[in-house]
């Protein structure tokens, strides 16, 4: 798995102009699930990003986590970020899991992250979804589960 995950003031998405999902200070978490993932690299994924110390402690410093300030997370499936563009110009898609076991893993990451206290709005998975954000910072990383790494760090795909 891979994830894009922005710390933001505030983050929603919306299908068909009808709002899914909103949620205040928190992290905005755009999830692609690779072919290799497992129930495994959910736990962790969400384990990781519960933990991260992304916000400011009182000093200024990213010292505190998602949980530890009490925040949300916006989970958003995105299977583009398992795009390849090594070759040619259009991305090929090869690595990213078929629709139905990604939202099984999406899901699970979602409850994952429920499970370790932290409030969690999704997207609509499969839906053209419209993202809108206010990044704070903008800070943001890119997180892979184990498996996530083996899948984009394969070798003998040229470059």
């Amino acid at each position: 798995m891979i994830a894009a995950v922005q710390r933001v003031c505030r983050a929603s998405v919306s299908v068909d102009g009808e709002l899914v999902s909103e949620i205040g200070t928190g992290l905005l978490v755009l999830l692609g699930v690779s072919v290799t993932d497992t129930a495994e690299d959910a736990a962790w994924l969400a384990k990781k990003i519960a933990g991260l110390r992304m916000f400011r402690a009182p000093e200024g410093e990213p010292e505190r986590s998602v949980l530890e300030t009490g925040g949300e997370v916006l989970a958003v499936s995105q299977f583009t970020l398992l795009g390849n563009c090594r070759k040619g110009r259009r991305p090929s898609f090869t690595r990213a899991a078929p629709g139905p076991e990604a939202e099984a893993l999406y899901e699970d990451f979602c409850a994952r992250l429920r499970e370790l206290g932290v409030p969690v709005g999704t997207g609509r998975f499969g839906a053209m979804m419209e993202v809108s954000l206010l990044n704070d910072g903008p800070y943001t990383l890119l997180v892979e589960s184990p498996a996530g790494r083996s899948i984009l760090t394969r070798s003998g795909e040229s470059q």
